[in-house]
């Protein structure tokens, strides 16, 4: 079995390799600000600073890492608590809407899919097969459905961005994005079955559609 690439950068890290720390920063840093933005109101300033504070953290807690969860999740049990301590310290305690993504049953599958992608032998030809059937699917749908897709999740901006580019309301921007999701699932589950013989139902049967 391939070595756990997460488990491998932070061993890169604890022995100091600076590559390997710019790599780590390049890469995490605007996922946890994604991350810690969605959950303090859209404050910037303060998603910017809960970022930081996380990687440095996370560095110092590098040496009890085990590789056992993604690393990404891994440093989203700090960015929470981070998150958390700064909405107590501001009084922001009225108001937190829960996140989808934050169910704990959507966390397990989500750390389950993150594990599987990492250590599978051939995921890189699956995610390369993955990315052209994406592609495609995308070039078939109506202009504006593959235009929100991709600045939702290519881009990802939200949905207030999205709506002001569209000159739009967020309500009626959100209401194309579920259409788009819509199309994009359908014709995609044709394309996975025609790759696959008819046969495929990894991504349905993960997704439950």
């Amino acid at each position: 079995m391939a070595e756990n690439p997460d488990l491998k950068l932070v061993r890169r890290l604890l022995a100091g390799d600076a590559r390997s720390f710019d790599a780590f920063f390049g890469s995490y840093y605007p996922r946890l600000y994604r991350f810690a933005l969605a959950r303090l109101d859209g404050d910037a300033d303060l998603a910017e600073d809960t970022a930081q504070v996380v990687l440095c953290q996370a560095l110092s807690k590098f040496s009890t890492y085990r590789g056992e969860a993604p690393l990404f999740s891994w440093l989203c049990t700090f960015c929470r608590h981070e998150v958390s301590r700064q909405r107590k310290a501001r009084g922001r305690v009225q108001g937190d809407r829960a996140l989808t993504e934050d169910d704990p049953a959507v966390r397990s599958a989500l750390d389950a899919l993150l594990a599987e992608s990492s250590l599978e032998p051939d995921v890189a030809v699956y995610e390369q097969d993955v990315r052209r059937l994406v592609k495609v699917t995308l070039d078939c749908l109506p202009s504006l459905y593959s235009d929100v897709l991709e600045a939702k999740y290519v881009s990802e901006l939200s949905v207030n961005e999205i709506a002001e580019r569209l000159g739009k309301s967020p309500k009626a921007t959100e209401s194309i994005l579920s259409r788009a999701r819509v199309a994009f699932r359908d014709a995609m589950r044709v394309l996975l079955r025609q790759e696959q013989g008819g046969d495929f139902d990894g991504p349905s049967s993960v997704l439950g559609y």
